[in-house]
Order: C-alpha cells, then structure tokens, then sequence
C-alpha cells in the first residue's frame, strides 16, 4: 500500500459460511485487535453472502482476509474484492482456488518437483462400504481445512462409516492417502518482493492421539517445537519446499506448507498448502514469525501492507 498505515481504514473479514467458522472469528478478532492503533479505523466484518453490499456501503481502504475453508478461502470471496477493487491480504483467485482442491494441489506440486502423497479421490460411499488402499491411512475431505472431516483408519480398524452417513456436507469424493508415520511439520512462508521466504519448521506432537482439530485449537492440545530438532538436510528440504510450493501454486502474502516426515525411512511428504493460515492464539504462523522476530503485530501489519489487487 502506498499509503501510510495510519491513514488506512482495514476491513477484516472474519466468521464467514465454512465449517471453520469458528476458527475464523478467533483469527480475525486477533488481527483485528492488532491493527488497532496502528490503523485510521478497523471494521470487523462477519462476511455474509452479503458481503458485496457491506463492504461497497463500509468503502474500506484495504481487507484483511482472515476467513478460512469454503467460499473465503476458495477464490470466491477472492473475486468479490477483485470486483469492487479493492487491495486485499493473501493469495488471489487462482491460487486460492487451487490449494483448496488437494487432488489438484498434488498434481501441481508433483510437476514442480515436490514430493506428496500417493491415494486418490473416491466416492465416500465406496469409502464407507470397503477398504479402497490398504490401512493405515487417511480420510479427509478434498475441499476442507483444519483437519475437519478427517479420519485416522489404522490396520484392524473398520472402515469409517462417518464417511457415507446422511449427515456427511464435505462434498461427495473424499481423498485418501497413505498414513505417513513420524513427524508432523509445519512451515510458513512470506511472499516478499525477491521471492518467498521460509521462516522455520515447527515439529507438532498433539498431546493424545491423532492431529485433529481438537490438538490443532484446543489450548493444550498439541506441542509447537520450533525450529524443528531435524537432520540438518531434512531442514533445509522443508524450507526450500515450502517456498518452492508457495511459487508454485501462485501464492503471495503468507501461505503455510503442511509435512509428514517419515524419520525412519528418512522421507519428508508435503500434504498439503494453507493460502489463509490460522491466526489464532494457538496458530503456528505467529509463531514462527516471533521466532524470527517479527511480532504479531508487526505480521498483521506486514500482511496490510503486503495487501494488493489486479488492475
């Protein structure tokens, strides 16, 4: 932005119509709270299907997205603000909607030389009724984030009936992928003028079983080892994937790259990338960035900043 920050009126979108809804309000309260003082004046803005006619009614200089899941992470939001012109945080529409379809995600990473998971799509129902790979693995909606909707199958276990239930909202293929054992590794990235930068590796152990959305947000829930205790080559390869990913799928502002690493077969995955990272108290993007030493305000700050829109 080329005007000075404490000019700025920054909408922040937050809440939302996804299955994260609620991860949402807590990152865009957090941000919101942050550009407090910083900013002319902050709008927080629980983006409805109306959010068109909001945000023409409100005129904000700059938007914050901090929506998560379906429809503010997916490119739609993303096109309503290209639309009304106006300069916001994030990945565009593109790479938005493409790091939302993980099927697709693979597919790209695979070409850039990045190393991800095998399974496939199937039918969920075809899902429900057999073992369609060998257990373990791993059952996640195609089109989702925040570990929701994902199953651990494990060897013995029967396969996931939730999977086909009536209830089931997360779209009628679902992915599944080997289970990877090891570590779980995360890594954030800043899409800076000279090219993406990776900050750190955290290495997360939830407290009690599988990493799901409880471990994810639950106070407690999961330990953050940064940087990562990690053979010096494994490291530096998360790094350079990371930023590798984040080029690849045509991100900008911040992303965060998903990993499994395997430290008996020495084999480190990329599962998946993350267009609008977590900003919770919990969230592992802040983290990383206090590790080198830029604070959560300083990172909201950069992420307005950073904000722009196609002409």
């Amino acid at each position: 932005m080329k005007r000075p920050l404490s000019e700025l009126h920054v909408a922040v979108l937050l809440g939302g119509l996804s299955s994260e809804r609620a991860v949402s309000l807590s990152s865009g309260e957090q941000c919101a709270l942050a550009l407090e003082g910083q900013v002319a004046r902050v709008s927080r803005v629980d983006a409805g299907r109306d959010l068109a006619q909001v945000l023409t009614d409100l005129k904000p200089d700059v938007v914050l997205n901090a929506l998560h899941g379906a429809w503010g992470e997916d490119g739609c939001v993303q096109g309503i603000l290209e639309t009304l012109q106006i300069p916001y945080s994030h990945s565009g529409v593109l790479a938005s909607a493409l790091t939302m379809d993980k099927a697709r995600t693979k597919a790209v990473l695979r070409q850039a030389g990045v190393e991800v998971p095998g399974g496939g799509l199937f039918d969920r129902h075809e899902v429900a009724r057999r073992h369609v790979i060998d257990p373990p693995y791993i059952i996640k909606p195609n089109a989702e984030g925040s570990s929701v909707g994902v199953y651990l199958v494990a060897e013995g276990d029967p396969t996931q009936a939730a999977v086909g239930a009536d209830d089931w909202t997360y779209g009628e293929q679902v992915m599944v992928e080997p289970y990877i054992p090891g570590k779980e590794l995360a890594v954030a990235v800043l899409g800076e003028a000279d090219g993406p930068r990776a900050l750190t590796v955290t290495d997360i152990t939830p407290t009690k079983g599988f990493y799901d959305y409880e471990a994810k947000y639950a106070p407690g829930g999961s330990v953050h080892r940064l940087p990562a205790d990690l053979p010096p080559h494994v490291f530096e390869a998360a790094l350079r994937q990371s930023e590798r990913a984040h080029a690849a799928m045509g991100c900008r502002g911040v992303s965060r790259s998903d990993f499994r690493y395997d430290d008996v077969k020495d084999v480190l995955v990329l599962l998946e990338v993350n267009t609008q990272p977590g900003m919770t108290p919990t969230s592992l993007v802040p983290e990383q960035a206090a590790h080198v030493g830029m604070g959560y305000r300083d990172l909201v700050r950069w992420m307005v900043e950073d904000a722009s829109c196609p002409r």
